[in-house]
């Protein structure tokens, strides 16, 4: 690595910690094209790590990771759907107690960037945006559509009374205005609604949006301080900041550090002297930066997103990111490069780094029992009965909020074969049955299939599985899942259906283990099925990664935990489980299985993310 960079001044801010500007008055300020924290010359120097996607007992590990690093702000994203997943019912609580992880990053040291959205992006379903807002068919999301703007103040009510006591009293010294609204830009009157609504809520601290550099002069608001996203640094790529606002200091809002993973492509992975040489680079420009991902985490559940450009390709489950540190929160060449160019900048001596904690291989794991889905049904959902096909955010369920994730199985009779034609109505994947003999596969490349003939009446079934919301671009309007419209038969359109939720939910889940119906699993057997085994721990449990070869596809959880999706397309092999989801003794083991299912997983102390590819 080569950093031939020098830097003229050295920063000391050593005094300038949020637990000795406790009841500060001026905040961060801009002055002179600089930043200034309570009249002080400061420059930021952040890291992105969100708290959803990192286990609770793990914050402050990271937080002081990222100290010893030389950094000294942490950035946030405040994701709506997990706050609010049921309309009017909001949860703060466990691993979403923003308070206290904000209040953690007063007592590591460390200031906050804090982007509340109401849309987040983040390779996050939806963008943060909660799924019953799609009930309303003419819902315009990122606008000042009424519905829209009553449900963010409603959210909104909720959330800044936890915010705003942490600014002058805790470590928030900036908030941004949603979030790279320059891409979507379809209300010029949205930003200054977004910005209004955090004034009027008691938001007193510097107020800043985030953009590309083509969406920059799109996405300003008056009032906030326009700051820029990208990887590459192009020759004059700062210096656009100028036009769009004079005699600002210039700020990297998110400088990515590594990229995400899609299933069926490769993982990608991001020269580390590359990325240190340009964070080098910024940084002799006089810039601040904040590294976007320092910890990726995990997309745990169902709450990946996806893209949708030339086609629909859904995130995997892992948000390793090739970020600085990995997905368990283990340094990279990264961290140290990082490390070396901070020091030299700040000229003080960091932190030590703290150790990393070691990772198990519980070795090979037994699934001894399985119950199918067809035997699960009967006994554990109830359905509901519908003349037409109905989306999932528009079931009834859940105090009228619909369904968010998972499957949703619809079932209607049919009198022999024929074909079956989708007319691109399925969101996003569904697995055809006539009766429980599996027929064939629709999506959004295969949108018909030949059914057998048969005698008499059968039953025609579609497990529809929502593989994630597209959380980018300009069709999040368009995000409804499950059937979206009519299926055809013989170009007559279904009709009487029973519609069963798979959600997959905890208590869903808790009451599975009590079912009558599991048995051995056979040497041979293909899903949908459920299938569980036991993990027995002696010591004191550690973070381990399953791998899940012979099986195909489905969701896996432990101690009903989900730890999110597998497929064997890749590129991702292992699913991340952390320690402190795991019990000293047994240890409960539940996949669920859409085809074809192995008869062990492993636990390995590797991670195996798949197939590396540079990003160009």
């Amino acid at each position: 690595m080569l950093i031939c960079l020098s830097f003229s001044s050295r920063f000391n801010w050593s005094e300038l910690i949020p637990l000795r500007l406790w009841g500060r008055t001026l905040g961060l300020q801009t002055e002179n094209s600089q930043f200034v924290l309570e009249g002080m010359p400061f420059r930021i120097f952040g890291g992105s790590m969100h708290y959803f996607r990192v286990p609770r007992e793990y914050w402050e590990d990271r937080m002081l990771k990222m100290k010893a690093c030389g950094l000294n702000t942490l950035t946030t994203y405040v994701p709506w759907n997990l706050h609010e997943q049921e309309r009017g019912k909001f949860d703060f609580s466990r691993n979403l107690d923003l308070e206290a992880f904000l209040s953690l990053a007063a007592k590591n040291g460390l200031w906050v960037i804090l982007r509340p959205g109401p849309y987040i992006c983040s390779e996050w379903d939806l963008g943060g945006l909660p799924s019953w807002l799609l009930q309303d068919p003419e819902m315009q999301l990122r606008t000042t559509y009424k519905g829209f703007r009553e449900a963010v103040d409603a959210y909104f009510d909720h959330l800044m009374p936890i915010v705003v006591p942490l600014q002058a009293r805790g470590p928030i010294i900036a908030v941004q205005v949603e979030n790279e609204y320059g891409s979507y830009a379809k209300d010029p009157n949205y930003m200054t609604y977004v910005k209004m609504a955090l004034l009027n809520r008691g938001i007193v601290e510097l107020l800043m949006t985030s953009d590309n550099k083509n969406g920059l002069s799109f996405g300003l608001v008056e009032g906030a301080l326009a700051t820029v996203n990208f990887q590459k640094l192009e020759p004059g790529l700062l210096k656009y900041l100028d036009t769009v606002q004079r005699d600002q200091p210039k700020m990297v809002m998110e400088y990515w550090t590594g990229w995400f993973d899609n299933w069926g492509g490769p993982h990608y992975v991001f020269d580390a002297d590359e990325m240190v040489n340009t964070v080098a680079s910024i940084l002799k420009l006089g810039a601040s930066i904040n590294l976007y991902m320092f910890h990726g985490g995990t997309n745990f559940g169902f709450m990946n997103g996806a893209l949708e450009a030339d086609e629909y390709k859904s995130d995997v489950t892992s948000y390793d990111y090739d970020a600085v540190l990995t997905e368990a929160g283990d340094y990279t060449s990264k961290f140290f490069k990082l490390r070396q160019l901070f020091s030299m900048i700040i000229g003080q001596p960091l932190p030590l780094p703290p150790m990393i904690e070691s990772k198990a291989s519980y070795g090979a794991i037994l699934l001894h029992q399985y119950i199918s889905l067809w035997d699960v049904l009967p006994s554990l959902l109830q359905p509901i009965k519908s003349e037409f096909p109905i989306n999932m955010e528009n079931l009834h369920l859940n105090d009228s909020s619909g369904q968010s994730y998972g499957y949703v199985l619809y079932e209607t009779v049919i009198f022999g074969g024929g074909h079956l034609h989708s007319r691109d109505h399925v969101r996003d994947r569904a697995q055809v049955f006539v009766n429980t003999m599996y027929v064939g596969e629709l999506d959004y490349n295969t949108v018909e299939l030949s059914l057998p003939d048969g005698q008499g009446f059968r039953q025609l079934r579609l497990l529809v599985e929502n593989r994630g919301r597209v959380n980018y671009g300009l069709a999040l309007n368009d995000q409804r899942k499950g059937l979206i419209g009519d299926v055809f038969l013989n170009k007559t359109p279904l009709r009487n259906f029973k519609i069963y939720s798979l959600e997959m939910k905890p208590g869903f889940m808790k009451s599975l283990r009590h079912i009558a119906g599991w048995s051995a699993v056979p040497d041979y057997f293909v899903g949908p099925a459920f299938f569980r085994g036991r993990l027995w721990i002696e010591h004191q449990p550690q973070d381990t990664f399953l791998k899940l070869q012979g099986w195909e596809k489905g969701v896996v959880f432990v101690n009903g935990q989900n730890l999110g999706r597998y497929w064997k397309i890749g590129p991702q092999e292992t699913l991340y489980l952390p320690g402190p989801w795991l019990w000293k003794g047994s240890n409960e083991i539940v996949i669920f299985e859409e085809r074809t299912a192995g008869r062990i997983i492993q636990s390995v102390d590797i991670p195996y993310l798949g197939r590396t590819q540079y990003v160009d």
